[in-house]
């Protein structure tokens, strides 16, 4: 005979109340990063945000999407939750900022086989402290919990970003020309790219511990690779006020290599001095353990730099000093030189 007792969507996976007070516990970390533009609380259908129209001429909307990747199955590994949501953030943010767009709002989605929310609530400080850093309002979001869909204790992410330029002001990398510098911004690890190729190299030729203390690292392996992303935000948004900028390259996967074509005209190329900043330590020691060639370093991983800005030479070394002012390392990597049409668009010298 049948067993004909009463079933529960909790008793298949879902528990309504965790997801609740997942949402009540939220709530508070949401709030600080309200803009004045924003209308209303998290909890509606969807969110709402005024855009002001009277700061702009001609008003162009740029939006982005990303996730944070495998880096996940390290934060899983630690059991260390509260720096993925940076990630997740500037993966988006680092990408429109490119274009000359300010950030306007964010949203997320969070994936999971059973929701535990302290573990959740850990997720969504990281997304408002990468809101915060970026200055970009988290609006709203969507919680999934799928039972059987997800391994245990592991979950899924992925981020919405809109931000918004004067038509006139987007910058496309059409003006770039030969001569100009290029300046590269620090990187402070390996952000969110190169993930499996770099535990793929810790598993098989590190040993795999994350939390012994690495000698070449002054730190855990598990420390240095978890280090969230940079937002370049608001460096970014100060240099515009007063800079000139041809071009910017986000560098996150395809690395130099392909990340930097993106943005150049196809009569020029850009002439990278390899020598030109220092590599951190982490990146030196993934290249040893995992006797990595050197385009597989330029291509899998940043190596260093994080954002590269195409600039009018005259104006490069000012700009280094006002990022040195607002906290970064940046160098003149390179510059731009005239290419024939069968010439790679990124030359490493």
């Amino acid at each position: 005979m049948s067993d004909r007792s009463s079933m529960t969507y909790k008793g298949a996976g879902v528990d309504i109340e965790a997801g609740n007070r997942f949402v009540d516990m939220i709530k508070p970390l949401v709030k600080s990063t309200n803009r004045p533009e924003v209308l209303a609380d998290i909890g509606g259908f969807g969110g709402l945000f005024s855009l002001n129209k009277d700061k702009y001429q001609s008003p162009v909307l740029v939006s982005s999407t990303d996730g944070v990747g495998t880096k996940l199955k390290l934060a899983f590994q630690l059991d260390r939750h509260d720096t993925v949501g940076i990630d997740l953030v500037a993966m988006c943010v680092n990408d429109i900022i490119v274009q000359g767009a300010e950030p306007l709002f964010f949203l997320d989605y969070f994936g999971t086989g059973m929701l535990t929310p302290e573990k959740a609530t850990e997720v969504i400080k990281g997304i408002a402290e990468g809101c915060r850093q970026a200055g970009c309002a988290l609006i709203g979001g969507e919680t999934a919990e799928m039972p059987g869909f997800y391994s245990k204790g592991e979950y899924d992410l992925a981020g919405f970003t809109v931000g918004v330029v004067d038509r006139d002001s987007i910058i496309d990398g059409s003006s770039i020309q030969v001569g100009e510098a290029v300046i590269g911004i620090a990187s402070n690890g390996l952000h969110s790219n190169g993930y499996s190729l770099a535990r793929s190299i810790v598993d098989e030729r590190l040993g795999g511990d994350l939390d012994a203390l690495h000698p070449d690292l002054n730190e855990s392996l598990g420390e240095a690779l978890l280090r969230p992303t940079k937002i370049y935000v608001k460096a970014i948004l100060n240099l515009l006020r007063d800079f000139d900028i041809r071009g910017m390259a986000h560098i996150t996967g395809g690395g130099l290599l392909d990340n930097v074509p993106r943005v150049l005209p196809k009569h020029c190329k850009a002439i990278i001095r390899k020598d030109s900043w220092p590599k951190l330590p982490l990146f030196e020691l993934l290249r040893e353990a995992g006797n990595l060639e050197e385009k597989e370093l330029y291509r899998t991983f940043n190596y260093g730099i994080g954002m590269v800005l195409v600039v009018p030479k005259d104006s490069a070394d000012d700009i280094l000093s006002r990022l040195s002012g607002l906290n970064e390392q940046a160098y003149i990597i390179g510059e731009i030189a005239p290419r024939n049409d069968q010439s790679e668009q990124v030359e490493l010298v």
